[in-house]
């Protein structure tokens, strides 16, 4: 059985946002904004369905998906493209693959030392992020 990654969780550390902002085709000034803030991750799992709330004082983005079912995304406040998107557990991680306008978009979750780790990846950029529970 994976590990719950259900909980909230504040960010610690942000590698090659930009970067992949960048590929991701996000205009310069949002890139400044976003940098600059402290993502909050609140993780919950209703019945078979997970939630994922990435929040922050400039915009907030939900998710809810069943793992291993295929479902139409539109990353709204993000870089609003649309994708169909998988997740699947491999292992203790949490791995959505997303098929779209760009190639190789996807991101992994997982619990590692009672941190939350997410990858985001897109085309050949990886976004690293580490996140400490609060609740």
């Amino acid at each position: 059985m994976p590990v719950s990654l259900c909980g909230t969780w504040d960010m610690v550390s942000n590698v090659n946002f930009d970067g992949l902002m960048i590929t991701l085709g996000i205009g310069v000034y949002t890139r400044k904004i976003a940098l600059k803030l402290k993502h909050r991750k609140v993780i919950e799992k209703v019945g078979d369905v997970y939630v994922i709330k990435t929040l922050s004082t400039f915009r907030n983005y939900t998710v809810s998906f069943r793992v291993d079912e295929e479902f139409e995304e539109f990353t709204k406040g993000l870089d609003d493209r649309h994708c169909k998107s998988l997740v699947t557990w491999q292992g203790n991680k949490l791995v959505c693959a997303q098929e779209g306008e760009k190639k190789n978009r996807g991101w992994t979750h997982w619990v590692e030392d009672d941190k939350l780790h997410l990858e985001v990846y897109c085309e050949d950029q990886v976004c690293k992020q580490v996140f400490k529970r609060v609740a």
